[in-house]
């Protein structure tokens, strides 16, 4: 069976000696330096109506590693300043492209602390990982192995809110094949008294990671509330600790997902979802912390790039297909279907339906549909894998 050769990455914690911490936290600063110094370059040669691109900034690094004032750059290793360039080129290709709003400035307290290194930036032999600038290997706790070898491209370095320290090594894997083809199709409805019910009729239960945690987790915001804003020691601390508790909830739904949708691509050959608009319900505040807690966005993108790697279909019905109102048996549309029904009676032939069950029922159906006449016109999602239906029309009720 041919391989994919898909670009995947692995994920290791690490305990960083206090000399590699601190070197980490200084190229973490260089890197943020670098990247809001071109940014202000570029935005103050666009007002100027002049084009700045990836090798004009690399010569503006080359000048300020030169000067008095910013020669702390030619402290920490060149490899991933230029990275952090390559990261802003990006930006601005996307930004053009209108895929994405302008880049904003890195923020020391709310950015994310990573650094990326080529293969030039880093040494990887024997199952060990050494940096630029440093004497020691990195003491990675290998929770998995690498596939056998495999050699990394790139290595991003990173920390979190919580003060935990990762690694993250790119490559390709060779061990991910396309699954042998099955003849089985699934709908699945997203909800919230039930994280996914499908067209089988199994309803998958919410575990509701953050309401868990909710006791803890507002008991350690009230304490940090308390604190004297600034820079002080406890502040620190009592910032930890709710990073700590976010931390602990992202874990728990993270990895419920990974072996949720792992299963899913495993057991079926196609997948129908619905095409929802996560970043506009939320605007709900009634529904909002329920949705986010639910994580419906990242359980499609994990969905969408599994399907990818083993031969899997994944389809998106249009969000406007209403797939509540209208019964699987017959095809009647209800007029109306408040969120409190749970159960209700088709008027034209009979049928009791569970609302969710009946969803993912006609999402099937729908998705099945788009398989013989084609593809819809709506664009695709960022990540790949997806296939978006074209917008169903509602039928109408007899007389």
């Amino acid at each position: 069976m041919p391989t994919n050769h898909v670009k995947r990455a692995f994920k290791y914690r690490f305990h960083p000696t206090d000399a590699q911490a601190a070197e980490l936290s200084r190229t973490f600063g260089c890197v943020r330096k670098v990247y809001n110094l071109a940014l202000a370059a570029r935005t103050e040669a666009w007002a100027r109506q002049e084009r700045v691109n990836y090798n004009a900034t690399s010569s503006m690094l080359t000048a300020w590693k030169k000067t008095e004032e910013l020669a702390f750059l030619s402290d920490v290793s060149s490899v991933p300043l230029q990275q952090t360039l390559r990261h802003l080129q990006t930006a601005f290709t996307h930004f053009f492209a209108k895929r994405a709003k302008y880049p904003r400035f890195k923020s020391r307290k709310k950015s994310r602390k990573s650094a990326e290194y080529t293969t030039s930036g880093f040494r990887f032999r024997d199952g060990t990982l050494t940096l630029a600038k440093m004497a020691e290997p990195l003491e990675i706790v290998w929770s998995r192995p690498l596939p056998d070898g495999v050699q990394p491209s790139t290595v991003t370095v990173s920390q979190d809110a919580a003060g935990r320290w990762f690694v993250s090594m790119l490559c390709d894997d060779p061990t991910v094949r396309p699954l042998p083809a099955l003849d089985t199709a699934v709908g699945v409805d997203v909800g919230l008294d039930h994280l996914l019910t499908l067209s089988t009729g199994e309803k998958i239960a919410n575990p509701r990671h953050e309401r868990r945690d909710r006791v803890r987790l507002a008991k350690a915001q009230r304490e940090l509330s308390r604190k004297a804003r600034g820079n002080g020691a406890n502040r620190r601390k009592a910032r930890r600790k709710v990073a700590r508790i976010h931390a602990r909830i992202a874990d728990r739904r993270r990895d419920m997902l990974h072996k949720l949708t792992t299963r899913l691509v495993r057991e079926n050959q196609t997948l129908v979802i619905e095409d929802l608009t996560v970043r506009n319900m939320v605007k709900n505040h009634t529904l909002a912390r329920a949705i986010s807690d639910a994580s419906w966005s990242e359980f499609r993108s994990m969905l969408e790039y599994k399907a990818a790697w083993y031969g899997r279909e994944v389809i998106a019905v249009d969000r406007y297909f209403p797939s509540s109102r209208l019964c699987s048996s017959c095809g009647t549309l209800q007029e109306k279907m408040p969120l409190s029904v749970r159960t209700w009676t088709c008027d034209s032939c009979g049928t009791t339906h569970d609302r969710d069950v009946n969803a993912a029922n006609n999402l099937l159906a729908a998705g099945l549909a788009v398989t013989v006449c084609g593809a819809g016109v709506r664009p695709q999602r960022r990540t790949p894998g997806g296939q978006s239906a074209t917008k169903q029309k509602t039928p109408r009720r007899e007389p």
